[in-house]
């Protein structure tokens, strides 16, 4: 029993020794950076559907200047990444709408990294879609089909539509394209009916599945972003801005991805449904990997990408605005 205890205690203070040596001889990270190694750690990011392509590709090429980084991005809307940023479960939120006062009261801090729109929907097989394109629909008639639900059929919104159904889709999750949607109404999310789908993703099917189908999406989900057109199946509902019942020069820029985000850099196209997409962090971040990184994609490189993916990039004077926050 005694030599047992010996050795027991002689290999606990060799195990001791090299645990000492192995973490001595580590290189001391602190706030995601070491002299040895640059940035290292893990950078994790949920939100909204809108930022996830965007930030997937951010996330590859901040890896190739820091291999040490290791990413954890998912979507799941604006209003789990808000949600998972502010308990701490991730260390950027994704969100693509304004905060509420509430959020910003827990100590939520936006950085706008691109901008982006909510367009509406529909299905090329609709008997109405050529007279559609030609008319447009006003903000007025939008917000009787998505929040007071006043036009049940196509014929209600104009005689010359036909009697066919208008069958609304909306997001059944809390999603920054519902409530950017519902504010150009004068509205929040939870005032607009309709059938609740999950994510953007969804919606889209919806909409290709259904001929009589409206919804929203965000642009990423409506253009293919090889061809610069829209994706089979479905396609814009152009807005009759100056409301005089037809689709002019200057309110037709749903031909091509190309001429879409040139007129939400213009202006042309209104805000909302045009937005800023934010990253979210908990309070200002002291973590310098995190702000090497959020740095990163306010840099002319990183913003150089977002027209070429469906974005809109920000301006200088935008820009110099958000790194100032870091």
């Amino acid at each position: 029993m005694g030599v047992t205890i010996k050795r027991y205690f002689i290999i606990l203070f060799f195990s001791f020794i090299t645990v000492f040596k192995i973490t001595s001889c580590a290189p001391k990270v602190k706030n995601g950076y070491s002299k040895e190694r640059g940035f290292e750690g893990n950078i994790s990011l949920s939100g909204a559907f809108a930022l996830y392509p965007l930030a997937v590709i951010w996330s590859e090429d901040f890896k190739k200047i820091h291999p040490h980084v290791r990413f954890n991005i998912s979507a799941g809307g604006a209003g789990k990444g808000i949600a998972d940023v502010l308990t701490g479960m991730v260390d950027i939120g994704l969100v693509s709408r304004d905060l509420h006062p509430q959020e910003v009261k827990k100590g939520a801090v936006p950085i706008i990294v691109a901008k982006d729109a909510v367009i509406c929907t529909l299905n090329p097989a609709n008997p109405n879609y050529k007279a559609l394109l030609k008319r447009g629909l006003t903000r007025e008639e939008l917000a009787e089909i998505f929040a007071s639900r006043k036009f049940k059929t196509w014929n209600q919104i104009d005689p010359q539509f036909t009697a066919d159904p208008i069958n609304v889709y909306v997001r059944s999750d809390a999603a920054g394209a519902a409530e950017t949607w519902a504010k150009f109404f004068g509205r929040k999310q939870e005032d607009l009916q309709g059938v609740g789908i999950f994510g953007d993703p969804g919606i889209a099917q919806a909409i290709k599945d259904d001929k009589f189908g409206i919804g929203f999406n965000n642009i990423n989900y409506v253009y293919n972003l090889k061809t610069n057109k829209v994706f089979d199946h479905i396609d814009v509902l152009p807005l009759d801005l100056n409301k005089n019942g037809q689709i002019e020069a200057d309110e037709q820029f749903y031909g091509s991805l190309s001429d879409l985000t040139g007129a939400v850099a213009a202006g042309k196209y209104p805000a909302p449904p045009s937005r800023d997409l934010t990253f979210v962090t908990r309070n200002k971040t002291e973590s310098l990997l995190l702000k090497e990184f959020i740095s990163f994609v306010l840099q002319k490189q990183a913003q150089s990408q977002l027209l070429e993916n469906g974005y809109v990039p920000l301006s200088e004077t935008l820009i110099n605005d958000e790194l100032n926050k870091l």
